[in-house]
């Protein structure tokens, strides 16, 4: 009835609009035109949003008034590689002390309204869910038009979130120093592009780092662009790593991934003397905190299995082969501290944090809460808080504490040649570099051999029979 209404209203307006003149054929097409048009017009009005937006003016005065604030509709995004030459271009690298680091950087954090903001205030959501920056900061930052909401400049914190609101906060970026040791191309071809992963570099984009990851240093020094990755390796794991020329190619080796037709070999150097017998371990794994990146053997964990080969012991530690047939985080690592032979030098499994026995046979004796905060501590009191996949915020929060930083006269103002935000804390702090050593983990992943390929990458030194114990890192 109502679009009959309408129908009927809208052409009796439309009619008077045409001239004794037209022909009826000519009239009749115009007319069924025009009545197609006003239709669609007054239920757009009636049943939703128009499709054009009222003008910048009008909605600064809506918002003014308070009537009703415009919320745009969210822009499509592109499905494929998101990575581009303008988002390479927005820093670059330097090398010092035999470490790689980036200038920095200004940065563009986005996101659209998530479903549990809608209808809370931009101040609850700073208060609540971005906590990395005290409050003050946030408004210290809207004054200078840094936080824009739907590409206005955002005057009062206050306002009120709506569903499709789109979120930008401009920031003064530092990323952590990361080995210098180049990445070596292992093997390429018209479908895949495969590497030799130096430890302490994450695979893409995560956290703190951006430009000090794989994917942009491929891109930005070997042209090696829009690639999709296959698999991963964890940040402080070394060894091959495979990546996809087409979305074709890495769908196909995913399939083989899932069905588990890829067989994996990894070797480390663990504690103590392992077994000389093949080892199985299939105990379930369990994430303790994807924000601090902690897992540990839990009966409700995930099913999962890995075989270990003994190759050599030297009298402390021992060098294994590790054949994961599942692909859990962390897994290798957690079953080592299970075993009671954690990897040498694991900034996280073979630490104190886990009590007198690390986490052998699953022994703890300490709730996850516990356990996270005695991690991020004992790092803490190390200088050592760049081991830890975690985000400032991450460490503010585990230990309760306003300020973690520390000054060392041996550190270095990340880029000292560059100028300093006044807003950023990070360009006042003098943080204390690791050394290359400290950014190696005895992990590497050694082959990758799936249907159609096979990749090696050569022993790492310190696997080797020959290799001469580090005295320093004996823990």
């Amino acid at each position: 009835m109502i679009f009959l209404l309408l129908t009927y209203l809208a052409g009796q307006t439309l009619w008077d609009k045409f001239t004794p003149s037209e022909s009826l054929d000519t009239t009749g097409e115009r007319f069924l035109r025009l009545l197609a048009d006003a239709t669609a017009s007054e239920l757009g009005r009636e049943g939703g949003e128009r499709e054009d937006a009222p003008p910048a003016a009008k909605r600064r005065r809506l918002q003014a008034s308070g009537v009703e604030r415009f919320v745009p509709p969210p822009r499509k995004r592109n499905p494929g590689v998101s990575f581009s030459e303008a988002h390479f271009a927005e820093t670059s690298y330097y090398f010092e002390g035999g470490l790689r680091k980036v200038r920095p950087y200004y940065f563009d954090f986005q996101t659209y309204c998530k479903g549990r903001w809608v209808g809370k205030s931009l101040l609850h959501v700073f208060a609540s869910e971005f906590r990395s920056h005290p409050l003050a900061y946030y408004r210290v930052a809207a004054r200078a038009g840094r936080l824009r909401l739907n590409e206005e400049p955002v005057r009062d914190l206050d306002i009120v979130l709506k569903n499709n609101d789109f979120l930008r906060n401009t920031a003064h970026r530092h990323e952590p120093p990361v080995t210098a040791q180049p990445i070596q191309v292992l093997a390429e071809n018209d479908e895949m592009v495969v590497v030799d992963k130096p430890s302490s570099l994450p695979v893409h984009p995560c956290g703190r780092f951006r430009h000090n990851t794989v994917i942009f240093i491929l891109g930005k020094e070997h042209n090696l662009k829009e690639l999709h990755t296959i698999h991963r390796l964890d940040r402080m794991t070394s060894g091959v790593l495979m990546f996809a020329k087409t979305l074709e190619v890495s769908k196909r080796i995913d399939e083989q991934v899932r069905q588990r037709q890829l067989e994996k070999e990894y070797v480390c150097r663990v504690l103590g003397e392992f077994p000389e017998n093949e080892v199985i371990c299939e105990e379930p794994i369990l994430v303790v905190s994807y924000k601090v990146g902690v897992c540990r053997v839990d009966p409700k964990g995930k099913s999962c299995k890995t075989v270990f080969q003994r190759l050599s012991y030297n009298g402390k530690t021992s060098v294994v082969k590790c054949f994961p047939h599942t692909g859990r985080t962390h897994q290798i690592r957690v079953h080592l501290q299970f075993l009671g032979h954690p990897i040498v030098n694991d900034p996280i499994y073979n630490m104190e944090a886990w009590g007198p026995a690390k986490g052998k046979g699953g022994k703890i004796d300490k709730t996850d809460e516990e356990l996270l905060k005695a991690l991020v501590e004992e790092h803490n009191a190390k200088l050592s808080f760049d081991m830890l996949d975690i985000s400032e915020e991450g460490l503010k929060l585990s230990t309760g504490s306003k300020d973690q930083d520390k000054a060392s006269p041996s550190g270095t103002l990340d880029g000292d040649m560059e100028e300093k935000d006044p807003l950023c804390a990070e360009c006042k702090i003098i943080r204390q570099d690791p050394s290359p050593k400290e950014l190696v983990m005895y992990l590497h992943a050694l082959r990758y051999k799936g249907a159609e390929f096979e990749y090696c990458s050569k022993m790492p030194d310190w696997a080797l029979e020959d290799w001469e114990e580090c005295q320093e890192l004996m823990l």
